[in-house]
């Protein structure tokens, strides 16, 4: 499905989102700012927007990776990353099971992909896993806006507007813009979203509505590693 779409992804993104999802990638990157050094992992990269957004921000000294499981989809990172001289490393990859070692990245970041990881709390948990302790996760990620008069209507031009048009635009046969507002309605978002967050070893999560609550931004620190007990010669604990 992603393979399929890859080639006209980003146009079709402009326009359904009407050039506002660049307007929260930038957010994010002002919120979930790069380190002054070190590396930055952007998990379900696409094509690329996010990791090429950090990748911009981010002085000389910061490694921008950005990982997927589908090539075609990096193939137009690959593309746009030359176009621009942004440096970004391209990894094919599957999120629940990085190729990275424990503690790798200061900063990891997700957009609109973590309800495309099969095993939410897996990939999660690989995320965890390859980010330093004290360093950050921001995920950025539909969600279903609170007011009911906007959510009923965010939600009929979602069900019977963008699946169309996305579709047709697209000019895919796996009706991925059908899949999408159905994995927008069933991923969990809010305080559950939270909790899975914790779960994975995050704590610290601040989530931020954007555009009404159309988007959220959720950005936690992983919990650094516990000091280690000092144990005098006769044994007991100091």
């Amino acid at each position: 499905m992603f393979a399929e779409i890859a080639p006209r992804y980003d146009a079709v993104n402009r326009m359904l989102s009407g050039g506002i999802d660049l307007w929260w990638r930038r957010v994010t990157v002002n919120r979930a700012a790069p380190p002054a050094s070190g590396a930055i992992l952007d998990v379900c990269t696409g094509t690329g927007d996010l990791a090429l957004a950090y990748a911009a921000k981010a002085g000389s000294q910061v490694r921008v990776v950005g990982s997927d499981f589908c090539r075609p989809m990096l193939d137009r990172g690959v593309e746009k990353s030359a176009d621009r001289n942004l440096p970004v490393e391209w990894i094919e990859a599957d999120a629940m099971d990085l190729p990275f070692d424990d503690d790798e990245f200061d900063l990891v970041t997700v957009a609109f992909g973590l309800r495309n990881i099969a095993q939410t709390d897996r990939g999660l948990a690989e995320m965890a896993r390859v980010c330093k302790p004290g360093g950050r996760l921001a995920i950025l990620e539909f969600s279903l806006p609170a007011n009911p008069l906007i959510r009923r209507s965010y939600l009929w031009y979602f069900r019977n507007v963008l699946p169309r048009l996305g579709n047709a635009v697209a000019r895919n046969h796996a009706d991925a813009y059908t899949y999408l507002n159905q994995s927008v309605e069933e991923f969990p978002s809010g305080e559950a979203l939270a909790s899975l967050i914790k779960a994975a070893g995050f704590d610290r999560v601040e989530q931020i509505p954007l555009t009404f609550g159309i988007a959220t931004l959720s950005i936690a620190t992983k919990a650094a590693q516990p000091a280690a007990t000092a144990v005098t010669a006769s044994g007991a604990s100091a």
